[in-house]
């Protein structure tokens, strides 16, 4: 059986298509867009209409794959910034229009099951695991055992949020970095439990940041999934990473090999998200999964009856 699945996400809306063979999922074509659904959400809690617009355009492309690729089971999520505004009318009648099915708005907490799902996918992990995953508008943090319970919590930080409340220069001030970082670190802080629980593990981050700061490490051009699934990133190397992208002009870092373009005027509120996650986690390194969402959403189609 093939199956498809889509997250809107705030910056990045993912499409994968997969077979389900022996019980195991594997990827006929995936496919990621930068369409920044969220730009502007954090201030005026509503969508724009050229992000709208953007979002549609990709859809349609995504709906023109789906149909050539034969996917007989399709799910469309939305996420942060489908959560967090009005005027996502208009994309779920474009989802319907395309694709014959709703385009549902999840809760953090569903959006943290899927998460956990898909980043466990394709990797040995056993007992229990810490997964993060940092998006444009939110982060979703998860603590749990594969087929277990899980503890999870959405915190209002992510890459195109923190970028918009507080970067106004190029490159960014020490200011602007410190604000951000005050920032993430206080959000975290709302539930030290949580992270209590996951004092120990080895974490595992998921989504663009993650996936990005993992491919200019490695120097990738153009990104290898199957070299970045399952890579473990020191903390040091990470926060080098973070400060070289830091330290660099929008224009200069734009052509940093490794680095989508359009992803260029977030990574660095992004990459300190993590710093500041993996700090919460008491973690001195992360193993970086490919996978999320559209994984999880694309095991329980295949598994529906």
């Amino acid at each position: 059986m093939r199956v498809a699945a889509i997250d809107i996400g705030t910056n990045t809306v993912l499409l994968l298509v997969a077979e389900s063979d022996r019980g195991a999922l594997r990827a006929v074509r995936e496919e990621a867009t930068i369409t920044r659904l969220g730009e502007g959400v954090d201030l005026a809690r509503k969508l724009a209409p050229a992000a709208i617009e953007r979002t549609n355009a990709c859809l349609m492309q995504y709906a023109t794959i789906v149909r050539e690729l034969g996917a007989e089971r399709v799910a469309v999520v939305g996420t942060s910034a489908m959560r967090d505004a009005g005027g996502g009318d208009e994309v779920r009648a474009r989802v319907r229009e395309l694709f014959g099915v709703e385009a549902r708005t999840i809760s953090g907490e569903e959006e943290a099951r899927l998460t956990f799902a898909g980043a466990l996918s394709g990797l040995d992990a056993s007992g229990r695991v810490a997964v993060f995953d940092v998006g444009g508008g939110s982060t979703e943090v998860v603590v749990g055992e594969r087929g277990g319970s899980l503890a999870s919590r959405s915190f209002d930080v992510g890459s195109v949020r923190l970028t918009e409340r507080h970067v106004k220069s190029d490159p960014p001030t020490r200011e602007e970095i410190d604000a951000m970082t005050r920032d993430a670190k206080s959000a975290f802080a709302t539930d030290a439990q949580l992270f209590e629980r996951a004092r120990g593990l080895s974490p595992i981050g998921i989504a663009g940041t993650v996936t990005t700061l993992a491919a200019v490490a490695l120097g990738l051009a153009p990104y290898d999934g199957g070299r970045v699934h399952g890579h473990v990133m020191p903390l040091e190397e990470i926060r080098s990473v973070v400060e070289r992208l830091a330290s660099l002009p929008l224009a200069e870092r734009r052509e940093v090999r490794g680095l989508e373009p359009k992803r260029a005027d977030v990574i660095v509120a992004g990459g300190i998200v993590v710093l500041a996650a993996l700090d919460a986690l008491g973690a001195n390194a992360m193993r970086v999964s490919d996978r999320g969402v559209r994984w999880g959403l694309a095991e329980t189609l295949a598994g529906a009856s």
